[in-house]
């Protein structure tokens, strides 16, 4: 008698590492590569420019989005990623040394970004294949999470250990170069324990032997824009985050500023504790909840209470910007509170893109949603930093609270499934 098949591989065995190695090149790009490069010197003008830049691909990345849904097995694709994006971050390492580093280390973090952007089109492909819809809701807070323990990771680990790094050799290149090195033997070891550990699916691509033709990549583009109500949803996924896009990107400094320009003062070991501590320890509990919670009673049943809990204690920035208190403990209890609704109600708006990209073509409608989120973070930044500016910091984070409102009035107008993310 035959023996019956092998068992897949459970969802915890391969979910958590691939949101990990899914999260760490977008902190490289956003965080790690500024502190290297002005620990090199380099005119901050240039690094706000070209470390910006590289952050296109994940912006543009559903243009290529269906060679991943029509060419070759996903599989295959996360694998062979893993493996490209380790051999750039130690190509990054070995162009530190040279006296005109900053040129060949963009080159390769341009390479980089372009792997990392794919690599996320296969990974979220993936995942909505293996998976059932029930337990696409119930891990979204798992995957969300683990991709935030990789920001932990880079800006907190990483940054810390270059610093020791730069004491124990005297030389920042060295002290990157070690960073860089180390962030290679990362990825190389995940595409080796991925190899093993994804399972493999019957219905994982890989059924054509030749290049797509251009008309079929059109067609499965296109195909996304002709779902019914879907100006209404790319209308969602532009506004819901619109409020915490302007609020995320003065959060940090407003807290690190001195009271007299209107912030909190706090220190750097102090916002390590408040935001990057207690915060995030909140925002990991909202999103693991949040999913939990969808997993049972269905997004269209949840969608309201977590768009509530996740807009509302944005105020808090508000009133600490107004009464600036000084006690540590009020500022944490605030951030906490602010983090875990922002937790809590981004996971709805994870399922959403889930559902958005249910039928055929997965991965490539997937890839179009997080462009489309990834634009709605990258325009309200472009411009945050001239409003707080002009208006101070009390009447920014005004501004961020009246821009909660289009984030309602998207959500009013969008159209759930009711049995989308509840399991049957």
């Amino acid at each position: 008698m035959a023996s019956p098949p092998p068992s897949p591989p459970h969802p915890w065995r391969w979910i958590p590492s691939l949101y990990f190695a899914q999260g760490l090149p977008n902190v490289v790009m956003t965080s790690l590569a500024v502190v290297m490069f002005k620990n090199l010197d380099v005119p901050n003008r240039d690094i706000a420019f070209y470390t910006s830049m590289p952050y296109l691909p994940w912006v543009i990345k559903p243009l290529w989005s269906p060679l991943v849904e029509l060419v070759g097995k996903k599989r295959r694709w996360i694998v062979g990623l893993q493996f490209v994006i380790g051999i750039a971050f130690a190509a990054v390492a070995l162009t530190l040394p040279a006296p005109d580093f900053f040129r060949y280390a963009l080159a390769v973090l341009w390479l980089m970004a372009f792997s990392s952007a794919t690599h996320d089109i296969a990974a979220d492909g993936f995942y909505l294949l293996a998976l059932p819809p029930h337990l696409q809701a119930a891990f979204v807070g798992v995957r969300s999470t683990c991709f935030r323990l990789s920001v932990l990771f880079g800006k907190g680990g990483l940054v810390a250990l270059s610093g020791w790094l730069l004491g124990l050799t005297g030389s920042a290149a060295s002290a990157w170069a070690g960073i860089f090195l180390l962030l290679a033997g990362v990825f190389l070891l995940a595409g080796l324990y991925h190899w093993r550990a994804l399972p493999h699916l019957a219905d994982d691509g890989g059924k054509r032997s030749a290049p797509a033709a251009p008309g079929d990549f059109w067609r499965v583009f296109a195909s996304f824009f002709t779902k019914p109500g879907m100006g209404l949803a790319v209308a969602f996924l532009l506004l819901y985050r619109l409020a915490e896009a302007l609020a995320l990107k003065l959060v940090e400094p407003f807290l690190l500023d001195p009271r007299s320009k209107g912030g909190l003062g706090l220190t750097n070991t102090q916002l390590g504790l408040s935001y990057g501590g207690v915060g995030v320890v909140a925002l990991l509990a909202g999103g693991l909840l949040g999913g939990w919670l969808i997993s049972r009673h269905g997004l269209k049943r949840l969608l309201w209470p977590m768009v509530l809990v996740m807009h509302v204690p944005i105020t808090v920035f508000f009133a600490l910007a107004k009464f600036q208190p000084e006690s540590l403990g009020v500022i944490s209890a605030a951030l906490a509170v602010e983090q875990f609704g922002y937790g809590f109600g981004f996971t709805a708006y994870l399922v959403t893109m889930m559902m958005l990209a249910e039928g055929e073509h997965k991965t490539a409608h997937y890839a179009i949603c997080t462009g489309f989120m990834a634009l709605g973070l990258m325009l309200p930044g472009l411009f945050a930093g001239m409003l707080q500016e002009s208006v101070g910091y009390p009447g920014f984070f005004g501004w961020t609270c009246v821009a909660t409102l289009p984030s309602f009035a998207a959500t009013a107008l969008l159209r759930v499934d009711p049995k989308f993310g509840k399991k049957v």
